[in-house]
């Protein structure tokens, strides 16, 4: 009897103990994954592929042709790209690196297309659209990740040759319309139909103006590629040791062991104390039965 008494309590403090380390392996993965996540300050959202009207920047790359294809030909295929870079970074100096940035991109010969300060002291973001010459590019991508903490870098490359072309073939098939149209004009004719020809030539002109700038932005002269650039403000991060988690999770572990033995405690004696009522009531009910015969 004794002997199955110890084998009992020793089968529930197993299953105590177990309890008491799971909750303590819990707290301290729990601890790696908040605290650190906090500390990295992961700002995962893209902020650019929610603004509006934002500066395209485009490159060209010249293919290698054989020596017998015309001029025209090989001018035709250069390959138009555009090359944009993201890097987001943490910093806790973070006027001083803003004004580093500027710097930089002045340095580079780079041009700043769109700026945005949001956030109070201690908690600002500053998001950059910056142009930058392609050749200069590399150089300029390497030496912004020297500044603050970097989170994440990507880049992107994507060929928009096909898209210049068709461009070009647009602005030629509407020159040809207003060149017929222009024609049709001078030959005279009702003041009907000379009013929709020229509001047809006024729409094909607005065509041809928005074209125009999309076509601007492929021109040599105004050839960038694009770095956006994310900073936000935050303390400088801290190393914690595992003896401080440890401290932290056993702490944690002891006082809501300490609470949910407690409930169980409380809810075995409400239980216990309930049977015991039912019990009572039974053998109340079983002597007003003999009593009633």
């Amino acid at each position: 009897m004794q002997q199955t008494f110890r084998q009992r309590l020793w089968k529930f403090g197993k299953w105590f103990g177990g309890l008491f380390l799971l909750m303590l392996v819990f707290r301290l993965i729990y601890g790696y994954i908040v605290t650190d996540a906090a500390q990295r300050g992961e700002y995962t959202g893209d902020f650019f592929s929610s603004v509006a009207n934002l500066r395209k920047n485009y490159a060209s790359e010249k293919q290698l042709l054989k020596q017998d294809v015309a001029p025209q030909a090989n001018a035709a295929s250069s390959q138009k790209y555009e090359k944009t870079a993201t890097v987001r970074s943490k910093t806790s100096q973070f006027e001083k690196d803003i004004d580093t940035i500027k710097k930089v991109t002045t340095a580079f010969e780079g041009v700043i297309q769109y700026e945005q300060n949001t956030g109070n002291k201690g908690n600002r973001q500053i998001q950059l659209l910056i142009g930058i010459n392609p050749e200069k590019f590399d150089s300029f991508y390497e030496q912004i990740q020297h500044i603050g903490q970097v989170r994440s870098t990507e880049i992107t490359k994507v060929d928009k040759t096909n898209e210049y072309r068709q461009l070009n073939a647009k602005k030629a098939s509407l020159e040809k319309n207003l060149a017929s149209l222009n024609e049709l004009r001078s030959r005279g004719g009702a003041i009907g139909d000379y009013i929709k020809l020229h509001e047809k030539i006024l729409e094909i002109e607005t065509q041809m103006q928005e074209l125009g700038v999309e076509l601007g932005n492929f021109d040599s002269e105004n050839e960038f590629c694009t770095v956006r650039l994310s900073l936000y403000e935050g303390a400088p991060e801290k190393k914690v040791s595992f003896a401080k988690r440890l401290k932290v999770a056993l702490e944690w572990t002891i006082k809501y062991y300490a609470v949910l033995m407690c409930s169980l405690l409380v809810l075995v004696t409400v239980i216990f104390i309930m049977l015991l009522i039912i019990d009572k009531l039974k053998v109340i009910k079983m002597v007003t039965a003999k009593l009633d015969e």
